[in-house]
């Protein structure tokens, strides 16, 4: 019996790396306009969005794709606007 495929690349991977720093800049963003990654409700802690990135991505100056990094900046845009870039190679 063949094995499933895993939903994400292993550690290590390339993909792997450009996932976290993808998850790195949305954190910064809640941070910088939360001032705190936690909210206590019901007297749970739980981690809060930025409501300033409702409905929005991150989306980064150079695409990591291409070598950018969170250093490069990031900024807050629609999703519509971001995925429509496409940063693969034309065929």
């Amino acid at each position: 019996m063949a094995r499933k495929p895993q939903p994400n690349p292993p550690k290590g991977s390339k993909e792997h790396e450009r996932r976290m720093e993808r998850q790195r800049a949305r954190r910064a963003v809640d941070k910088k306009h939360t001032g705190s990654m936690t909210k206590t409700v019901n007297g749970k802690r739980v981690v809060s969005k930025s409501p300033k990135r409702d409905g929005k991505d991150v989306s980064h100056k150079k695409a990591l794709s291409k070598g950018g990094s969170n250093k490069n900046g990031t900024f807050l845009e629609p999703p519509s606007k971001n995925r429509s870039r496409n940063y693969k190679n034309k065929k």
